[in-house]
């Protein structure tokens, strides 16, 4: 079953993905994140965030081994898990008008069901089950605008509960439906080009209508109660309001919250909290001591020959390190290597040496290394990255220009 394929697929890809509640402030054309936390702050699969109300949301959370609705008090920080079944539950949106959830069941025997969890007296009972729901948002509380899976893709359905009937509106879309604020129209991601679009779905006339292009391989979304589209790209997210605004704008980084690959984005009644779904960032600040596991002296085997290589720790601003080579017994070439830290930036700079220690390079040249990002057991640098494999254990890659113009990376393994 390819939709079940789809959603467990998601889950193992996305396995440390947690939901990032922040203030949100757009008064007088302003965009201003604050006050960040991360509310289900679990390991696994955290998604598909809903407010059920401005001071509560339900999101789909990883327990022992399943998946199930969570609800989340704003107010208190409390958390509670909403569901118990056999099976796994997906996507929960509560349903207008009523006390209650619909979300997505994913059973044990791989069936995948609308069902309707009712917060007054516990009961559970199946919505739709005549076709394979994927995601769903609510235009009222008798329709039902979802993402059906069938022919390998996602097509766009509406759905009439109180005669049971199911219209197909179009094929080859995304996940993200949303109602558009003060209008009788739904937002939904048309895949049907190379370049995906934002389109809306009239309920009057069934008509749809291109309102613009997403970012680039991005299909989640949020609407402003003022009309204006959020989407998230990497840890940026971006504006564009289709009334004002001619291209997408940036608007917030998430860099200083340490998040990046946002997803899912959500915001309550009146645009005040914005609930995004995001991972962890795990870049370090660009400082030697969240190097240092460099240090120390490194022995490996290179270009047929024994290679050394010792790092001393940091001190001065730097780490200093010798670099040698010994092919048959003798040494092939040495190199100078130091790490700085320069301008709130760390750059790698080495010189080679013949084995009479005749420079390879002129009086005033080294061979510069800027830095990329640093990891917890990891830096990388423009043609140079150090990976720490286990207490004792490193590699080195370097990039190495051939004859031919082609660049190889050589890995060092190194011990200590």
């Amino acid at each position: 079953m390819l939709l079940l394929i789809s959603i467990t697929y998601f889950s193992y890809a996305q396995p440390n993905t947690d939901i990032y509640l922040f203030d949100l402030d757009t008064s007088n054309g302003k965009f201003i994140l604050s006050n960040v936390k991360n509310i289900s702050d679990n390991k696994g699969y955290d998604n598909q965030p809903s407010f059920f109300d401005d001071t509560t949301i339900l999101y789909a959370g990883t327990r022992k081994g399943q998946t199930d609705i969570v609800q989340y008090k704003i107010d208190s920080g409390k958390k509670k898990w909403l569901t118990k079944t056999d099976g796994s539950e997906y996507s929960p949106l509560k349903i207008p008008s009523e006390n209650a959830i619909s979300a997505i069941r994913l059973e044990k025997d791989e069936t995948q069901k609308l069902y309707k969890y009712n917060f007054k007296n516990g009961k559970t009972s199946i919505l739709i089950d005549r076709i394979v729901i994927g995601y769903q948002t609510w235009f009222n509380k008798n329709t039902l605008v979802s993402s059906v899976l069938e022919d390998d893709m996602l097509s766009l359905y509406v759905s009439n509960l109180n005669i049971d009937k199911h219209n197909k509106i179009e094929p080859n879309i995304g996940r993200s439906l949303h109602k558009i604020p003060s209008t009788n129209m739904i937002s939904f991601i048309s895949k049907a080009s190379d370049n995906w679009e934002i389109k809306s779905l009239e309920f009057v006339t069934g008509k749809t209508k291109t309102i613009t292009t997403t970012l680039p391989e991005v299909e989640d979304m949020c609407w402003l109660p003022n009309g204006t589209i959020v989407m998230g790209k990497e840890n940026v997210l971006y504006k564009y309001n289709p009334n004002k605004d001619s291209e997408w704008a940036e608007v917030a980084s998430l860099r200083d919250f340490d998040i990046t690959n946002i997803t899912r984005l959500t915001v309550n009644s009146d645009g005040t909290k914005i609930a995004i779904v995001a991972e962890h960032d795990p870049t370090l600040a660009p400082k030697l001591e969240n190097i240092s596991w460099i240090s120390g002296n490194w022995k490996g085997e290179a270009f047929g020959g024994i290679t050394e290589e010792n790092w001393s720790k940091p001190s001065g601003d730097s780490m200093m390190a010798t670099f040698k080579l010994i092919v048959d017994e003798k040494v092939s070439f040495y190199e100078i290597e130091i790490i700085r830290e320069v301008s709130n930036t760390l750059i790698l700079q080495l010189k080679h040496f013949n084995n009479d220690l005749k420079g390879w390079e002129t009086k005033d040249e080294t061979i510069d290394f800027p830095l990329i990002e640093v990891l917890p057991s990891k830096v990388v640098f423009e043609g140079m990255t150090f990976e720490k494999t286990s207490d004792t254990n490193m590699s080195v890659f370097v990039d190495m220009k051939q004859k031919d113009g082609s660049v190889e990376t050589i890995e060092f393994k190194y011990s200590k």
